[in-house]
């Protein structure tokens, strides 16, 4: 597992509000974002957008715990979405949630693949993942941003399940066991292959249609059609 890093981030309540604010606000370097409070209601406040592009890079997971500094005070946050520009791939609006340091969280967990499956290094298997995210339940302190998945033992034609993962008493999982996680698969072209091989023991034989032959059988049909009665 890959630990949840302590994020801090200051933060400075915005009284601009609207699309042309944001704007505005965005060119003097500063990102527009919202916090939802415990009580429900939201507040706008900016970022230094730059500080906030340096600390994702540096972050891969989906669900970041982030404490927020507004004026002095520390607010514990949820990094629930971020908006990218289509064009720079910039961020351009950020969504935190405030949440309670002593009450567990339901969050989507990045799962990590680690290992060569057995499957694909000694049956030539191609290794496939089926599930990138599970949803689990665990307090703020327990939060990981990933969770690294062993397929060594995945042998061809096998495939790893939600039940089959090792994540500790601090977290319950609530992703349905039985989904899989992950599985090795036979490459496509020794299916296709093993599909004309089983025909050719079937003893299946193509199809042969002699078009020419029918076009020249509709040709003398249609000509014995047209030719003139001999009268005698």
């Amino acid at each position: 597992m890959t630990m949840a890093k302590e994020i801090r981030m200051k933060a400075a309540v915005r009284p601009e509000l609207g699309t042309t604010a944001a704007r505005r606000l965005r060119r003097t370097g500063v990102l527009p974002a919202a916090v939802k409070r415990l009580s429900g209601a939201s507040e706008s406040v900016g970022l230094d957008a730059h500080a906030f592009e340096n600390t994702m890079r540096h972050h891969s997971g989906d669900t970041l715990l982030v404490t927020l500094d507004l004026g002095g005070t520390e607010v514990p946050t949820l990094l629930r979405e971020v908006q990218h520009d289509v064009i720079s791939g910039l961020a351009i609006h950020a969504d935190f949630g405030e949440i309670s340091l002593t009450k567990k969280l339901r969050v989507s967990i990045l799962l990590k693949l680690v290992g060569e499956a057995d499957g694909v290094k000694n049956g030539g298997g191609i290794l496939e993942q089926t599930l990138r995210h599970v949803e689990i339940e665990c307090l703020p302190a327990d939060l990981v941003e990933s969770v690294d998945v062993d397929v060594s033992a995945l042998k061809l034609g096998q495939a790893l399940t939600v039940g089959a993962l090792t994540l500790g008493p601090a977290f319950t999982m609530l992703t349905h066991a039985n989904i899989s996680v992950a599985t090795v698969v036979a490459p496509v072209a020794e299916e296709v292959a093993a599909a004309v091989e089983g025909a050719e023991e079937a003893g299946a034989e193509p199809t042969v249609i002699a078009k020419g032959k029918k076009e020249e059988a509709d040709a003398a049909a249609g000509a014995d059609k047209k030719a003139p009665e001999k009268k005698g």
